[in-house]
């Protein structure tokens, strides 16, 4: 069985990446362990943020929210993006100057962002309480997903239009290189051929680059977020919040809220020895959970006696600079990596899906990449102990205005 493309993981970068890749008049195998849109993804908060830390991240997330707003035209499919723009806050005078700063860049990047008042907050999103608010950004053409499972779903569906042969329940025992070409994979129920394999196994995808003898240096960590069940007032259209000064973002769900954020002593995951490992048994820790909300509930106060009617939990690939894994793999001809997600991987994965498939096709994408090159892992490589460090570092620290 051969093809152009193997694509390891469908999750949301491997699911874009196999419809833009298909629009591209590739024959691709999308292949996971898993069933198809199973694991973290599905799992995610669906907020997609255009308020980035470097110019390539914010034409990549400007290009995702394009995506998203045009992707009945792109795929036939309706799109499912809830416009409802976003507020970033913060309540210290050390992360108001970080707000400050974050908007400013990103507007000098093209991004349409301003600073509001804490009254003109709360006209916004009335269930915000203006007191206490020093910095508000406020992003009017942020989106998100209500529900992750349907972009997926949505991409699954468009790919399988264009022949995409999506095979679920396949692990990937080995990828076959040879005089350091890429032949394709190895599975337990075959072989398939292909000159090129892209690595988007999310939390695995360490363990897969590893069979070829490569290394992609990613630490999964656990994230957490609940919905609650309905409180009176809610509205769909409602600015997404994030509070920078405790990590923590907030948004309507249904007719309830989400609420999740960034542990500041996360749990760290080793799966490269836990091959049965799946999604549903990461841990959840709901007290984690509620001493985020006691960070936020002053001002957003309908949280204080909301119900937690769902609790949800994945892991994120974590790199130690905070950054994705994206373009060829050192080592081997033909084996590429997607991966690193960092906590956005989601919100990215339309941009980086076309972006991908421009580079792998074409031999450049639209957007440079290099930033995000695998092989800048290799110039001062780190042992185990300290990768973990690093990236431990990376996700308790995600609003740090001194990173």
């Amino acid at each position: 069985m051969g093809c152009d493309v193997i694509i390891i993981g469908a999750g949301a970068f491997g699911c874009s990446l196999a419809f833009h890749l298909a629009e591209k008049r590739k024959r691709v195998a999308l292949v996971d362990r898993f069933a198809v849109a199973s694991q973290t993804s599905p799992r995610a908060a669906g907020l997609f943020k255009q308020i980035q830390s470097t110019a390539t991240r914010t034409r990549l997330a400007a290009l995702s929210v394009q995506k998203l707003l045009n992707f009945e035209s792109e795929t036939g499919i309706p799109s499912l993006a809830v416009c409802s723009g976003s507020l970033m806050v913060a309540r210290t005078p050390e992360h108001a100057r970080y707000v400050e700063r974050a908007a400013g860049q990103a507007h000098e990047w093209g991004v349409d962002v301003e600073l509001v008042d804490a009254a003109a907050a709360h006209r916004l999103m009335p269930m915000l309480r203006a007191e206490g608010l020093l910095a508000v950004a406020h992003t009017p053409g942020d989106l998100y997903i209500e529900e992750p499972l349907q972009l997926l779903d949505a991409y699954l569906q468009a790919a399988a239009r264009l022949d995409v042969r999506i095979l679920p329940d396949t692990e990937v025992t080995g990828i076959r290189i040879q005089s350091g070409e890429t032949q394709g994979v190895l599975t337990k129920t075959g072989t398939i051929d292909a000159p090129i394999v892209v690595d988007a196994a999310g939390a695995w995808a360490r363990a897969v680059a590893a069979t070829a003898g490569a290394s992609l240096p990613i630490v999964p960590m656990r994230h957490q977020l609940y919905i609650t069940a309905p409180i009176a007032g809610v509205q769909a259209r409602y600015p997404i919040l994030r509070f920078v000064d405790s990590a923590v973002y907030v948004r309507a769900a249904g007719r309830g809220l989400m609420l999740g954020g960034f542990e500041s002593d996360p749990l760290p995951f080793e799966l490269r020895h836990r091959p049965d490992f799946s999604m549903e048994q990461t841990p959840l820790d709901v007290s984690v959970l509620v001493r985020q909300t006691a960070t936020v509930e002053d001002s957003v106060p309908a949280l204080r006696d909301a119900t937690i009617r769902e609790h949800r939990g994945g892991l994120f690939t974590m790199t130690a600079d905070g950054h994705f894994l994206a373009g060829p793999v050192p080592g081997a001809h033909g084996l590429w990596a997607l991966t690193g997600c960092n906590g956005s991987g989601f919100s990215f994965a339309p941009a980086l899906g076309q972006v991908m498939a421009e580079w792998i096709v074409g031999g450049e994408p639209s957007i440079d990449l290099t930033e995000f090159a695998p092989a800048r892992m290799s110039q001062d490589p780190l042992d185990d102990a300290q990768l973990v460090e690093a990236c431990i570092r990376q996700y308790a620290h995600y609003y740090d205005p001194k990173q």
